[in-house]
C-alpha cells in the first residue's frame, strides 16, 4: 500500500482543537505514516509533536502555516520540511505572531463597540499558549451568548468581509514565499480552491507565487470535488509545481477534514515529498 502523506493539519497551538501529542496520536490511529503540523504563524508545537511522533513510530515534517496577502486577498501559504531555528523563519515567526498581537486587539476594539467587551481576555482564555484566532473569539462570544455557535459568530461578526476579519496587516505572499525558499524549507500555495477566485485569477496568483520561489501547489485539501483535483493538477503541471496533500484537520468532528481521509493525489503530478526524500 502506498504511505499516507498528511502535510496539512492544526494543533490547539493555533486554531485546532487537539494538543499537538493527541493530534499526533490521532494521527497514528487513522494510518498516516507522514505529518506535517503546520499550526498558523507558530512553531510552538512542533517539538512536541515531533517527540509524539517518535513515540508513535510516524513520520514527522516540520511545517508551519502562514497568513499574507495577495492583491488585498487573505492567502495561506504552508512551509513544509522547515527549519525552525533558521534566522529567516525566525525573523518571519516574529513578525507575524506581532502582526497577529495587534490584529487580535484590533478585533477585540471592533468588538467593543458593538457592545461585546473583554473580548481580548475572553479570546487568550480559549487559545491558551497559543497564538490568538478568529476561532478563541468565536468561542468567547458564544460563552457569553452574543452567538448561539460559532457557525453564526463568523457569519455575522468574523467571516470574510466583516467586522472582525482583519487582514491589512499580513506581508505579501511574494514576499513569505521569497523568505520561505530562502529559508531552505518548500512553500505550499494551501488550498487554492478556497479563495473564490477566477481560475484566470488564480493562475495569475499561481504565476507571482512561482516567480517569488513557490514549488508547490495543494492539489487536495480534505474531502473534494473530483473535478476540483484534476482542475488543480492541470495547474500545478502547468507552471512545473509539486503537489502536496493534506486533510487540513482542525477538530475530530469535522469529518471532512479527518487526518489522512482526503480525496487521493491523482497519478499526473509529482508528489511534494519527492523533493526532500
Amino acid at each position: 500500500m502506498p504511505r499516507i502523506y498528511d502535510l496539512h493539519c492544526h494543533s490547539d497551538q493555533s486554531d485546532g482543537i487537539l494538543s499537538p501529542e493527541a493530534l499526533v496520536s490521532r494521527a497514528k490511529r487513522q494510518d498516516v505514516d507522514v505529518l506535517a503540523l503546520t499550526d498558523h504563524d507558530t512553531t510552538i508545537g512542533l517539538q512536541r509533536a515531533r517527540e509524539q511522533a517518535e513515540i508513535e513510530g510516524l513520520e514527522f515534517i516540520h511545517g508551519i502555516e502562514f497568513s499574507c496577502l495577495w492583491q488585498g486577498r487573505g492567502i495561506h501559504l504552508v512551509a513544509l520540511n522547515i527549519d525552525p531555528d533558521h534566522p529567516a523563519l525566525v525573523e518571519l515567526v516574529a513578525e507575524q505572531s506581532a502582526v497577529r498581537q495587534e490584529r487580535a486587539q484590533t478585533i477585540a476594539d471592533k468588538l467593543a463597540a458593538l457592545d461585546m467587551p473583554d473580548a481580548l481576555q475572553g479570546a487568550r482564555k480559549y487559545a491558551g499558549d497559543g497564538v490568538i484566532g478568529r476561532p478563541h473569539f468565536a468561542a468567547f462570544m458564544v460563552e457569553k451568548g452574543y452567538c448561539k455557535n460559532v457557525r453564526q459568530a463568523f457569519k455575522k461578526y468574523l467571516g470574510s468581509g466583516k467586522v472582525g476579519d482583519i487582514k491589512q496587516a499580513w506581508p505579501q505572499l511574494e514576499a513569505v514565499a521569497a523568505c520561505v525558499r530562502e529559508s531552505g524549507a518548500v512553500p505550499v500555495l494551501a488550498h487554492p480552491s478556497k479563495y473564490n477566485m477566477t481560475r484566470t485569477k488564480l493562475c495569475a496568483m499561481v504565476d507571482a507565487f512561482k516567480a517569488s520561489g513557490g514549488l508547490a501547489l495543494e492539489v487536495v485539501s480534505g474531502m473534494q470535488q473530483q473535478s476540483v483535483t484534476q482542475d488543480l493538477a492541470k495547474i500545478a503541471n502547468e507552471y512545473n509545481l509539486f503537489a502536496s496533500c493534506g486533510s487540513d484537520f482542525h477538530a475530530p468532528d469535522q469529518q471532512w477534514q479527518e487526518l489522512g481521509k482526503f480525496s487521493p493525489m491523482p497519478d499526473n503530478v509529482e508528489a511534494v515529498w519527492a523533493y526532500w526524500e
